[in-house]
C-alpha cells in the first residue's frame, strides 16, 4: 500500500546517508539540549569577530626541551639553543620555523601550578577549576564558544579536531552548560593517542554527505517523508522527546547543506601550502583550523597526542625524553609556524589568538631512564595573535629551571588574560545546574597587563 514504509525502508532511510545519525557525537547532544524544559531564548545576535585556537600538547611538554632552554646548565639537556627573530629570545633548536615567527608570539615562562597528576591538571587548565563534587565546570571551548558565537550558525561554535580524553573526559565537556556547547568532535576516537597516517578521512565529518547513489531530489523526498512522520508521531505523543529529536535532525541538515562544509575539504588548498603545515594529522588539522576560522568559528582546538618515533602519550616522556621531543616538534614545528604565519598573510592574526600548552611542564632534572617527569612548579605557554605585542616574554625561572624567579602565573591568570584579549569578560557569570552563579574565571584571577 502506497505511503506505508516496511522495515526494510526505513532503516534505508535512516541509515542510507540521507541524513546522518552521528555527526561526530553532536547530533546526540543536540537532542538532548533541545527539550522545552531546557530551551532559552531565541538566536542571539552575537558578532563573530573574533576567534581562538588552542593547540593542546597532551601529556605536558617538556618547557626546556621548547620554550625555555637552559643553555650551559646539566638540567639543559642535549638540545642546543637558537636566536629567533624577536631579539634577546632563544628557544630550543628543534623549533627552527617557530623561531622565525617568533615576533608574533608571547611566551609565559613562570606558569605555577599545584597539580602534578594528569587528570587533575587536565582539568584545571581546561576549565579553570579544580574538580568538585557533582559540579561539572565547562571546558574553554564551550566557554568561549557560547560568548563569541552565534546560536543560528551553520557550523557549530566549538570545533574539538582529534583530543585525547582518556585521562581526563569531564576536562572536554560542556559541564553544566549543558549539550548545546558541546563540541563537533572530529578525527579520532578520543581514547587513543596515536595518530592515524589516514588524516584525510580523519579530519571528516562523519555522515554529513549523501552517497552518489542518492540524487539530491531523493534526498529532499526522504528529509520530507521523516518530518511528516515526525510531525504526526509529535502530535499523538506530545513531548520533549520528539521535539528535541525534530531539533537535532533540523540542526544537522542546516550544517550538512551548508556550504561552509567546504571547510573540511582540504584538497583545496594549494600543494605547497600544505606541505608547510606537514602531511600529518596534525599539520592538516591545524589548516583546518585556519579554514575554520574563515568561516567563523569561533573556536578550534586541535591535540597533538602524538607523532611517529614519539612512545607513549604524547608528551607525557617519563622516558627516551629527548627522542620522543625530537620527533614531536618535527610536527608541531611546522604546524604552529605555518599556522601563524598564514593566518597573519590572510589579515586573520589580529583577530585570533593562537594559544599553545598543556596541562604542566617536565622535570628540569633529567631521571635515570633518560626522560623529564611531571612538574607543575615552573613552566611555560605561548600566546600569538588577538591583537597583542608578540616578541615578548612574561615571567622568568631561574638559572636551574627549578623554580620561578619572576612574574609568577596561575592558571586563572592565563584564562583571564584569553578571555580579555577576545572582549570577554572573564568575571561574567554562568547558572550552573545546581543553582550557582559560577564566573568564567576564579574571581581572584589577575590578567597579565603586559599583554593587554
Amino acid at each position: 500500500m502506497r505511503g506505508l514504509l516496511s522495515r526494510r525502508d526505513w532503516m534505508r532511510l535512516t541509515t542510507c546517508g540521507g541524513v546522518g545519525v552521528s555527526l561526530s557525537g553532536w547530533m546526540q547532544a543536540l537532542a538532548e539540549d533541545a527539550a522545552p524544559e531546557k530551551a532559552g531564548g531565541g538566536a542571539t545576535s552575537k558578532m563573530r569577530g573574533k576567534s581562538c585556537i588552542l593547540l593542546w600538547m597532551s601529556g605536558g611538554p617538556s618547557q626546556t626541551d621548547t620554550l625555555d632552554p637552559k643553555p650551559g646548565h646539566a638540567n639543559g639537556g642535549p638540545f642546543k639553543s637558537i636566536d629567533t627573530v624577536a631579539p634577546g629570545i632563544q628557544i630550543a633548536e628543534h623549533l627552527p620555523q617557530l623561531a622565525k615567527v617568533m615576533d608574533n608570539v608571547a611566551l609565559i615562562r613562570s606558569m605555577s601550578t599545584k597539580e602534578g597528576d594528569h587528570s587533575r591538571a587536565t582539568y584545571l587548565l581546561r576549565t579553570g577549576y579544580l574538580p568538585q563534587g557533582p559540579l561539572h565546570y565547562p571546558t574553554l571551548g564551550a566557554l568561549l564558544g557560547k560568548e563569541l558565537g552565534q546560536d543560528s550558525a551553520e557550523l557549530p561554535n566549538f570545533v574539538s579536531v582529534s583530543p585525547y580524553r582518556f585521562l581526563s573526559p569531564a576536562a572536554f565537556g560542556p559541564g553544566f552548560l549543558g549539550p548545546q556547547y558541546a563540541p563537533l568532535v572530529v578525527g579520532g576516537n578520543g581514547f587513543s593517542p596515536r595518530a592515524t597516517a589516514d588524516y584525510e578521512q580523519e579530519l571528516q565529518v562523519r555522515n554529513v554527505t549523501v552517497p552518489k547513489t542518492v540524487t539530491v531530489e531523493q534526498a529532499d523526498a526522504r528529509l520530507g517523508l521523516l518530518d511528516s512522520l515526525e510531525n504526526d508521531f509529535a502530535t499523538r505523543f506530545p513531548g520533549s522527546a520528539p521535539v528535541s529529536h525534530r531539533a537535532a535532525y533540523s540542526q544537522a541538515v542546516r550544517m550538512m547543506r551548508s556550504a561552509a562544509m567546504q571547510a573540511f575539504e582540504l584538497s583545496q588548498e594549494p600543494d605547497v601550502l600544505r606541505d608547510a603545515y606537514g602531511r600529518n594529522q596534525f599539520g592538516q588539522a591545524c589548516l583546518l583550523a585556519r579554514r575554520l576560522v574563515e568561516q567563523g568559528v569561533p573556536f578550534i582546538e586541535v591535540s597533538l597526542n602524538g607523532a611517529p618515533g614519539s612512545p607513549g602519550l604524547g608528551w607525557d616522556t617519563h622516558a627516551g625524553n629527548f627522542e620522543a621531543v625530537k620527533a614531536l616538534c618535527h610536527v608541531l614545528d611546522p604546524g604552529w609556524a605555518t599556522l601563524i604565519r598564514d593566518l597573519k598573510q590572510r589579515g586573520l592574526l589580529d583577530t585570533t589568538l593562537v594559544v599553545w600548552m598543556g596541562e604542566f611542564g617536565r622535570t628540569p632534572n633529567i631521571n635515570s631512564s633518560m626522560g623529564r617527569d611531571h612538574f607543575p612548579t615552573a613552566w611555560s605557554t605561548a600566546l600569538a595573535g588577538g591583537g597583542l605585542r608578540g616578541g615578548q616574554i612574561i615571567g622568568r625561572t631561574n638559572a636551574s629551571g627549578m623554580q620561578v624567579d619572576d612574574r609568577p602565573v596561575t592558571v586563572p591568570d592565563l584564562l583571564a588574560t584569553i578571555c580579555r584579549r577576545l572582549g570577554i569578560d572573564p568575571l561574567k557569570q554562568n547558572m550552573s545546574d545546581l543553582g550557582r552563579p559560577i564566573g568564567i574565571v576564579d574571581r581572584a584571577a589577575k590578567a597579565i597587563v603586559e599583554l593587554l
